[in-house]
């Protein structure tokens, strides 16, 4: 499968510096202010009163939310830099919704729960290590910069992860499932890296 199409010319933007000390826009990335829509999948549909979002494998608890339910959650706002394997970044991006933590305490992974799955009611899946779950800036979002999150971006309800390229911030979001052993997703089968760090630039296996 040939994924170069997919990539556009590298122009790097001059360097800025996170306040941890490592470059603000990965290697190998271009600046935009536009969020660019980017799916191999049609945009689904949306229905409020069929909606369930379930938690299951490996935890204590598994359970499952209604839209409603799931709304009912405490919230929490996230403003982040956004990177797209695609090559585009997109900075300051305000996220609001659940941060993943309050998903975690009421599903009490176990101690091999090393791993973590986010579905996508269209069938996609895709992977991570739990200890990339598990962290400040990963929300279950429903708004985008002060706006409902839009249905080609992944709305009403995406993962952000935004340490990791975006293909790992599952659109239609409607499952976590925890795991003892990793279990390459959707785009992970067809290529693309099993991590995807952006400053380590790992776009492919």
């Amino acid at each position: 499968m040939d994924l170069s199409r997919l990539f556009k010319p590298k122009t790097q933007e001059p360097a800025e510096v996170r306040p941890d000390g490592n470059l603000r826009l990965p290697p190998g990335q271009y600046l935009t202010k536009k969020f660019p829509v980017l799916t191999y999948e049609a945009t689904p549909t949306f229905d409020a009163e069929k909606y369930r979002f379930r938690v299951w494998g490996a935890v204590e608890q598994p359970f499952e939310l209604t839209w409603d339910e799931l709304q009912g959650l405490p919230r929490t706002d996230e403003i982040a830099d956004f990177h797209c394997v695609t090559t585009w970044s997109r900075y300051d991006n305000h996220w609001e919704g659940v941060h993943v933590r309050e998903i975690i305490a009421r599903a009490k992974p176990l101690p091999g729960a090393q791993f973590v799955v986010a579905h996508s009611w269209t069938g996609y899946t895709t992977n991570m290590p739990y200890s990339d779950f598990n962290d400040d800036d990963v929300v279950i979002a429903f708004n985008h910069d002060d706006q409902p999150l839009e249905r080609e971006h992944g709305g009403p309800v995406r993962l952000i992860v935004p340490k990791l390229y975006a293909y790992k911030s599952a659109k239609w979001l409607n499952g976590i499932e925890f795991l003892d052993q990793d279990h390459p997703g959707f785009w992970e089968v067809r290529g693309y890296h099993n991590h995807a760090d952006p400053w380590k630039e790992e776009r492919y296996w």
